[in-house]
């Protein structure tokens, strides 16, 4: 287009922004950031939501917030764009503050907007915060929308309000796959195995087609609860009844499963036939499962892959010195620390935080 002298005009220069924030391309928006400020595009809304969008997913949220501040004339999209960069470069108190601010100049929230919110809610574990938004939602109207509502049944369960996203998710006029897959990994992330299966059932008897999400979903719920029989039957109907491929993750949850159950015969014929085996992911849940039924030469063998997998991984070192210790196996347990200290291999600090007065106080080992 530029070989023919054809001008791009602000259409033009936010298609190709958004191709290139898809494909993380820095370089690339970078030339056509230059080319929206040759041809006086850069301030337009439309345009600057594209190079925030890009700046963005590319890592570079300080020249998104730049961009942001020389706009002359905001509108919502620019306002949605900067917020889910915040959220998506892990900023998500700033997001909220940020969303509170975009509130307070009048500007009125979209679908988006809410989403958005609600999703750096969930992140942050804030149930005050979440139920701030949620009456704003009641007020905006937005309610009944399903992609609201799913991120709100989502805010929900991640804040252990489980009944709070039951009411509201049987209050929701219509749903879509995404909030069913929602509600039952609500119920898996609080232990409610039952209730998912029995969710699970009632989807697919109200007609709507279960996809991936669902099946990890359900699964995470069985492995959970240990409802192992459950579990086996609904990843064996994947593909027979409905078409799905199992995926690493559906493998994982079932590994999962039948290790917390100590079936390990089945585990090991399933770890042989399962096409994802070069995951570090797989043989991590082996691992973490060897170790709650001690079982030490499968132990051995899940490290060993993990090792070979990635040599600065201290995850196989932690969970074989942690099993070592719980089997009173303290010269092994030492030997496994002292290897770590020879490769310089060093676990990552943990961390927590609380809510208190609606802020997020967060505190970090050492």
């Amino acid at each position: 287009m530029q070989f023919q002298n054809v001008q791009p005009d602000r259409t033009t220069l936010a298609v190709i922004l958004s191709s290139c924030a898809a494909m993380g391309l820095l370089e690339g928006g970078k030339q056509v950031h230059a080319a929206s400020i040759k041809t006086l595009f850069h301030n337009d809304v439309y345009v600057a939501s594209g190079l925030i969008g890009l700046y963005s997913k590319c890592n570079k949220i300080e020249v998104a917030i730049c961009i942001f501040d020389r706009v002359p004339a905001l509108d919502i999209a620019c306002w949605n764009s900067l917020m889910a960069g915040l959220s998506l470069n892990s900023l998500d108190k700033d997001a909220f503050t940020f969303f509170k601010q975009m509130h307070g100049k009048g500007m009125i929230p979209t679908q988006f907007s809410y989403a958005t919110v609600l999703s750096c809610c969930a992140k942050l574990s804030s149930l005050a915060q979440g139920r701030q938004v949620h009456a704003q939602i009641v007020k905006g109207g937005y309610v009944n929308d399903v992609f609201v509502g799913s991120a709100l049944i989502d805010v929900y369960s991640k804040c252990a309000y489980i009944n709070g996203a039951v009411q509201f998710f049987y209050e929701m006029p219509c749903r879509n796959t995404i909030t069913w897959n929602e509600m039952i990994h609500g119920y898996a992330q609080n232990g409610c195995g039952n209730e998912a299966v029995c969710l699970y059932e009632h989807m697919i008897q109200s007609g709507e087609k279960p996809d991936e999400i669902t099946f990890i979903a359900v699964l995470t719920a069985c492995s959970h609860s240990g409802l192992v029989d459950a579990g086996i039957r609904i990843f064996n109907s994947m593909q027979e009844e409905y078409g799905v491929e199992p995926l690493l993750d559906h493998y994982t949850c079932i590994i999962d499963s039948l290790g917390r159950a100590g079936r390990f015969h089945e585990l090991e014929a399933l770890l042989e036939k399962m096409p994802c085996k070069n995951d570090s992911i797989v043989w991590e849940v082996v691992l973490s499962s060897c170790r709650v039924r001690d079982n030490v030469s499968l132990a051995r063998r899940a490290a060993d892959e993990l090792v070979r997998l990635d040599q600065q991984n201290s995850a196989p070192y932690v969970l074989l010195a942690n099993m070592y210790s719980s089997s009173g196996r303290w010269d092994d347990a030492k030997e496994v620390r002292e290897m770590m200290i020879e490769k310089k291999i060093f676990k990552d600090p943990g961390y927590s935080w609380l809510e208190q007065e609606n802020k997020m106080q967060t505190f970090l080992v050492e």
